[in-house]
């Protein structure tokens, strides 16, 4: 998973004989002043491209790895890697956490554009759209409230994610499951996920690729990386798309634009100079605010056609998301480097919306559809994150043996404004008897058209929420060879995180300060079979609030993993099997409205426990196969049923193969599989979802050595289903299609 450090007490040796060997390549690269304009131009004239394509990995690219090894021990130019659950340069057999990764060759197979999709790939991942523009991941049971991008980032307020995130940027993503507050600070016992972005190369490759699909969906893109140098110490990558079609949801559109810039050099002969920028404008007409009501009064459950929405014409949602990084990284010796880094990011949202809900709990009539009610709302609001952190990573000599260790502090800060609008209609009521309109509206029958609600008249803009965070860090971790078979992780991280604003008149100012410990112990039984066990704190902090208003006190607890990784077939393939337990207090759950008709949270322990299996490598030179499925059992208040809404069974399986005859031609196979699901809607009648399975399938011809053409099919089998009861939820999507044309140069 990460580069042998020990490479570099070989640099000093082999450094003539690499710079003689490399000559001949910067000379070729001088000679291309085209490809330097070029370059240069894509950069300049970014936000006019629509697109960019990702590089295939053929034998081709086994041989510019090479070539960016060797650059590498030359100029310390990194081929950057994660440091995995740690922090330290483990590989993932190593590592005492379970740990899987989407590989861009995988994103690329099934014609994934967006991290949603991406992560659907990933096992032990519940991807839970709960409307159109906004997105939660679980794991084990709970919600993943940690992203990082290379490593670095602050907790998601609530685990949301808005908007449709583009994918073509990130080269894989990783997800590391259970507890980590060792690399994050903070967290439950979910996991994190960990998004690996695009870097430079050190050779030209570029490529440009076009797709069509269903609902008129368009998109093109491309990829152009290239030193830019003589002496080839600094290079630059651009990567951009753009998307844009309908949905098999009524009167949804969408449509997405991408950019992202980034360069890195050499700085002296020891220090590499990364600076980066990306930018998503993601825009959608006619987007769901809450999902379809399910539950009739009588208790029978309905069910709509997939395309069922309760939306409005003059619905939208438009999001701008715009990150910035630096890094620079410094060979401090042999054995030892230092890295500084520093992140920026500012989200935006603007957004006209129209809610419809069983607003009295009285389920829908059966035979006119009447029951339910809409409430409209217009809203802005803006996130601005500064993250800096500065580690040290290395090696170091004990008693005979090499160890391991990381140190490191950071500093994160973010402020969120949010901003409505008031809003007027004639007919809206006081449907709760309280002497107040409440701002619902009396719906017709359902299903409506999308113009049967006019849009309201807008009054004053105002805020409602203010939320300022800080979160300090100190944290470190060594690696101890305890014997040639034996090797201990131990580290403990200190956080101090600070709280404060203004959420609807009640204001609030919270600091809280947390260490946790981390202990992992690894068992070579063979060189092929490996045991561990792991343990570590759970601390996050709650953005749900209670009766009162006031935000809950963070949830804390203890997470436990044992398993065994064990290396098959000259080492293609790597299986893991975990069996995992965790234990949180006073974590967030749904309580009801308190007496200002606002839903609030109370604290409830839960614990979860269970078995997660993960098969990942080759079973020849043409066959890839990728399987892992998890089962868990969680128990809290409501004993076995806490959190129905979570599948307590889930898999996933990726099989793709090169015709042996004629190995141009790829063809694959992806699906997955859950349990039943349940959750209470209203009248304290329950909305049930079987089992089901999504399989999805891909046909791919290199038509030339560089030219590609692929044919996607999502929902093979047109499988019917809601895709989350965790609130609510709407269908997925039925079968459709995809075909696609890319060529690199």
């Amino acid at each position: 998973m990460n580069i042998d450090v020990n490479k570099h007490k070989k640099m000093n040796k082999a450094r003539a004989k690499i710079e003689m060997a490399s000559t001949n390549f910067r000379s070729d690269l001088s000679k291309k002043p085209v490809a330097q304009a070029a370059l240069l131009a894509l950069m300049g004239m970014a936000w006019m491209m629509p697109a960019a394509a990702q590089t295939d990995a053929s034998s081709a690219d086994a041989a510019n790895v090479k070539t960016l090894e060797a650059v590498t021990i030359t100029s310390q130019r990194e081929a950057r890697v994660s440091t995995g659950a740690t922090g330290l340069n483990l590989e993932i057999k190593e590592t005492p956490q379970s740990i899987s990764v989407v590989t861009a060759e995988q994103i690329k197979d099934f014609g994934v554009t967006n991290l949603n999709d991406a992560l659907r790939l990933g096992t032990g991942i519940q991807v839970e759209e709960t409307e159109t523009n906004r997105t939660q991941y679980t794991a084990r049971g709970f919600d993943v409230k940690n992203t990082q991008i290379d490593g670095v980032g602050m907790p998601n307020d609530w685990g949301i994610v808005t908007g449709a995130m583009e994918s073509f940027g990130y080269e894989k993503i990783e997800v590391i499951r259970g507890a980590n507050g060792l690399l994050t600070g903070v967290g439950n016992s979910s996991g994190t996920i960990n998004y690996v972005r695009k870097r430079p190369t050190n050779n030209e490759q570029g490529s440009v690729g076009v797709s069509y699909g269903s609902w008129a969906t368009k998109r093109i893109e491309a990829d152009y990386s290239s030193p830019f140098t003589e002496d080839g110490r600094w290079a630059g990558r651009v990567v951009a798309a753009r998307e844009e079609g309908g949905s098999y949801l009524r009167s949804y559109e969408k449509e997405r634009t991408f950019f992202y810039g980034v360069i890195d050099g050499q700085i002296g002969d020891n220090g590499v100079l990364t600076l980066g920028y990306s930018h998503q404008q993601s825009d959608s007409t006619g987007n769901t605010w809450g999902a379809l009501t399910f539950m009739n009064s009588d208790g029978t459950q309905n069910e709509w056609k997939r395309g069922a929405s309760t939306t409005q014409d003059w619905t939208f949602w438009d999001t701008k998301t715009q990150n910035a990084f630096m890094e620079y990284a410094h060979q401090l010796s042999v054995d030892w480097q230092l890295k500084l880094t520093y992140n920026h990011r500012r989200v935006s949202n603007d957004s006209k919306l129209f809610y419809a809900t069983d607003y009295l709990g009285d389920g829908m009539d059966p035979v006119t559809g009447e029951g339910l009610y809409g409430y409209p709302w217009w809203g802005k609001d803006k996130l601005t994150e500064d993250m800096a952190a500065a580690t040290i990573n290395g090696r170091y000599d004990l008693f005979g043996r090499q160890h391991e260790a990381m140190f490191g502090v950071s500093l994160s800060k973010s402020k969120g404004t949010y901003d409505q609008y008031a809003a007027t209609y004639a007919n809206a009521g006081d449907l709760n008897g309280d002497g107040y309109s409440d701002g619902y509206i009396e719906m017709p029958g359902f299903p409506w058209a999308g113009n049967v609600i006019p849009e309201p008249v807008w009054g004053s803009l105002s805020t409602y929420r203010i939320n300022k965070q800080r979160m300090t860090r100190a944290y470190g971790a060594t690696r101890v060879v305890l014997a040639d078979r034996i090797k201990a992780v131990l580290g403990a991280n200190y956080t101090e995180y600070h709280r404060e604003g203004v959420s609807y008149t009640v204001e609030f100012d919270q600091t809280e300060g947390n260490v946790s410990p981390y202990a992992g112990l690894t068992y070579d039984f063979t060189d092929k079979l490996l045991g561990y066990v792991s343990y570590s704190d759970i601390y996050q902090p709650q953005d749900q609030s209670d009766a009162n208003g006031r935000y809950l006190e963070p949830t804390k607890g203890v997470n436990y993993e044992v398993g065994v990784k064990a290396d098959w077939l000259d080492k293609r393939l790597l299986t893991t099997v975990a069996v995992f337990r965790a234990e949180q207090d006073g974590l967030a759950t749904g309580a009801g409205y308190n007496s200002k008709n606002e839903y609030y949270y109370k604290g409830v322990d839960v614990e979860s426990t269970g078995l997660e299996f993960e098969a990942v490598g080759k079973l020849n030179s043409y066959l890839d196969l990728t399987f892992g499925y998890t089962a868990l059992k969680l128990d809290g208040e409501d004993g076995d049923d806490t959190y129905a809404w979570v599948p307590r069974r889930t898999a996933n399986l990726i099989v793709s193969s090169r015709l042996p005859g004629y190995t141009a031609v790829t063809l694959g196979v992806g699906g997955r599989w859950q349990s039943e699901i349940s959750n209470v809607e209203s009248n304290d009648y329950t909305v049930r979802q079987d089992s089901y399975a999504v399989l999805n399938a891909f046909a791919a011809w290199r038509v030339m050595s560089s030219t590609t053409l692929r044919f996607n099919v999502k929902n093979l089998t047109d499988e019917k289903y809601i895709n989350t009861l965790r609130y609510s939820g709407h269908y997925g999507e039925p079968r459709n299609y995809q075909v696609s044309l890319n060529h690199q140069f």
